[in-house]
């Protein structure tokens, strides 16, 4: 098995490709092994000292590592890892799945507003963050401002409020003039 490994613009995430499946649908982001219980692949990941994220892509895995961490000394154990799920079988999220639901806490007057907003993240924009490792997925939507996640590479990453700013935000408020501003929220 070969794993390709990509640098994101976090750096404090590696984003690692092993060429197979990794979840059906959706994302799957985790911050500590306790909310991984369900996903045997995070697990594994989890039990390497210096990770404290694995975010789970349709064909990737993202992995950030403790600010003191070296990837020299993580990278050869999380490819490990990975390579010894595989081997395993099992699903990399279990039964659980995808864990990016996105609902979202907004008015129901809004409501075509919002799915144009939904929309043009699904289409646009989280394709687009995969490709760096990350997702980005609604949360809300009041008095104009739109509350997005960061997830995976996307969470801490130095680039990520540019990324808002002049990215997202200017697309969301060309395409939908009800738009003000777009915040990151906590997950």
């Amino acid at each position: 098995m070969f794993i390709q490994t990509e640098p994101t613009p976090n750096p404090a995430t590696l984003k690692f490709l092993p060429g197979r499946e990794v979840l059906k649908d959706g994302t799957a982001d985790y911050r500590s092994n306790e909310e991984a219980s369900l996903s045997p692949l995070a697990q594994r990941l989890f039990h390497i000292d210096g990770v404290i994220g694995v975010f789970l892509g349709t064909d990737f895995v993202s992995v950030s590592k403790q600010d003191d961490g070296q990837w020299q000394h993580l990278k050869p154990a999380i490819l490990g890892a990975i390579m010894d799920h595989y081997l395993t079988g099992e699903d990399a999220a279990g039964s659980a799945g995808a864990n990016d639901t996105t609902a979202g806490n907004y008015d129901p007057a809004d409501e075509e507003v919002v799915q144009t907003i939904k929309e043009l993240l699904d289409t646009r924009v989280r394709p687009a963050v995969a490709q760096d490792g990350g997702d980005i997925t609604f949360h809300g939507f009041r008095e104009g401002i739109v509350y997005l996640t960061m997830r995976g590479a996307c969470a801490g990453c130095p680039s990520s409020t540019a990324t808002l700013q002049y990215g997202i935000e200017n697309l969301l408020k060309h395409f939908c003039p009800e738009v003000q501003s777009v915040e990151a929220v906590g997950q």
